[in-house]
């Protein structure tokens, strides 16, 4: 079984406040939940109201399958527009 998992950081220029960054959160987070079925939460910046760091997380048998489903959620979440996407790392292990 391969694990994988994606961090990507974003960038919420035109947002003045922690609640309308936890709005756009929420809007991302439901849209790639709902398409990919997978799980994602904030895990980083969460005083910062114009960034914010997303992690999600991917079970699969094929470490290709899963690193091309996290590859795709990235493409997905710039596609959106809701955020500029910054930096995405993306990272897999053997269970």
């Amino acid at each position: 079984m391969i694990v994988g998992g994606l961090k990507i950081s974003l960038i919420l220029p035109e947002n003045h406040s922690l609640k309308g960054k936890r709005g756009v959160l929420r809007r991302i987070q439901a849209r790639v939940s709902h398409q990919f079925n997978i799980s994602v939460t904030e895990c980083g910046d969460q005083d910062l109201w114009q960034s914010a760091v997303l992690g999600f997380c991917v079970v699969g048998s094929s470490r290709q399958v899963v690193e091309a489903t996290l590859q795709k959620v990235v493409d997905f979440v710039e596609d959106l527009g809701l955020a500029q996407v910054g930096e995405s790392e993306i990272e897999s292990f053997y269970c």
